[in-house]
């Protein structure tokens, strides 16, 4: 399910990202961040793992060693939506997080729309036999970038 998701004019367009290596994507909430990455082909997604939040310093000292660590190119955050459309609190949150981001990095920073992640994300586990409540986060943020990668995709093919 790819929905699209229009940045701000002061963030990267698709089609100014380097058409390999990695991708960082991540899930912000409130207790937990969850963290995905793709290929260097930029073709499938996996979770990494999640982040507990105790402070900007720390979260972003926990994202930039991921991006070291996967030597990422880039980094989207999932951008929470309510079923609707409109901006949630966790919206205004994510866009504040994003923007703190590209201060502090020096590779674009991206949205993804990631309404019903989290549901997908814990249907996932269940029909697989888990119950691992402390991957659905990391499992949700590997959903954004399956999300992203398909939207970057087409939006290469259009610009063929």
């Amino acid at each position: 399910m790819v929905q699209e998701t229009t940045n701000d004019d002061d963030f990267t367009a698709l089609t100014e990202l380097p058409v390999s290596g990695r991708i960082l994507a991540i899930d912000p909430g409130t207790k937990r961040v969850g963290v995905a990455v793709c290929d260097e082909g930029q073709m499938i997604s996996r979770a990494v793992g999640i982040i507990e939040r105790q402070s900007w310093k720390k979260l972003l000292l926990a994202v930039k060693s991921h991006l070291v660590e996967f030597d990422a190119a880039a980094l989207v955050v999932g951008l929470p939506y309510n079923s609707d459309g409109s901006e949630s609190e966790m919206s205004a949150e994510a866009r504040t997080m994003a923007a703190k981001f590209r201060l502090s990095l020096d590779i674009p920073v991206l949205f993804q729309d990631e309404r019903g992640t989290s549901y997908e994300a814990r249907g996932r586990m269940w029909a697989s036999g888990g119950s691992q409540n402390d991957r659905v986060d990391a499992e949700a943020a590997a959903i954004i970038l399956a999300d992203f990668l398909d939207r970057l995709e087409s939006a290469r093919s259009k610009a063929m």
